[in-house]
């Protein structure tokens, strides 16, 4: 079941408005950080209201960050038509400007699913996050030469993922300058179905690390 929780907002994007929802924290959108999360393939029933978008905006809730999580075009009652990837990355960075705008300029931490993991790598390489969180990233469709994003980077894979394989995507990983920090989940399928509150737990903890470390130099 799609979670359509949080405050609804249009934000102006490359290809007309963009649907959006925010979650926020107890302490409302408060200073420092905020999130940006990706949903999976528009082609493919992806939206911003998927379980696992849903729980990676909550994950961030429980650090203390409000979370943006948006339509891209075509999907909803976002403007605009499929633009495969590209015109995608290009709404997430319209998104992190909104967020920039709203909120003040903040440390973000940007995350996806899917279709979105693949969206926030190509992101991450052209605008710096804080932190970023890839579940199940479709690393096929990311260039031959992609390096890495740069930045602290935390991989999440369902090792019985029937989507998104997981051999490819763990042997990808090993081979970049940089690797990320690898969470695998024995059994567990595309969709973490069964095993969303671990999946919240386990980025709680890893990007808690993530900035306990930049804290501390």
């Amino acid at each position: 079941m799609a979670q359509p929780s949080g405050d609804r907002k249009k934000l102006r994007g490359p290809a007309g408005e963009l649907e959006a929802r925010i979650d926020l924290p107890a302490g409302g959108a408060g200073a420092g950080r905020a999130a940006l999360v990706c949903h999976p393939h528009p082609l493919y029933g992806g939206t911003m209201d998927n379980k696992v978008v849903y729980t990676l905006a909550r994950a961030f809730n429980d650090l203390g960050m409000p979370a943006l999580r948006f339509n891209f075009r075509g999907v909803g009652e976002s403007d605009g038509a499929f633009a495969g990837g590209d015109g995608e990355a290009a709404d997430a960075l319209a998104a992190w400007d909104w967020i920039d705008a709203e909120w003040g300029p903040r440390e973000l931490c940007l995350a996806g699913f899917s279709f979105g993991a693949m969206v926030a790598l190509r992101v991450a390489e052209e605008r710096r996050p804080a932190c970023l969180v890839t579940v199940a990233p479709p690393v096929r469709d990311l260039p031959a030469e992609y390096a890495g994003p740069g930045c602290p980077w935390v991989l999440v894979q369902g090792e019985a993922d029937d989507v998104v394989e997981a051999p490819a995507v763990l042997e990808w990983a090993g081979r970049l300058a940089a690797p990320p920090r690898v969470e695998t989940f024995a059994g567990v399928g595309h969709f973490f179905h069964g095993h969303l509150p671990q999946l919240r737990e386990r980025v709680v903890a890893a990007v808690t690390e993530i900035m306990e470390k930049d804290e501390h130099g």
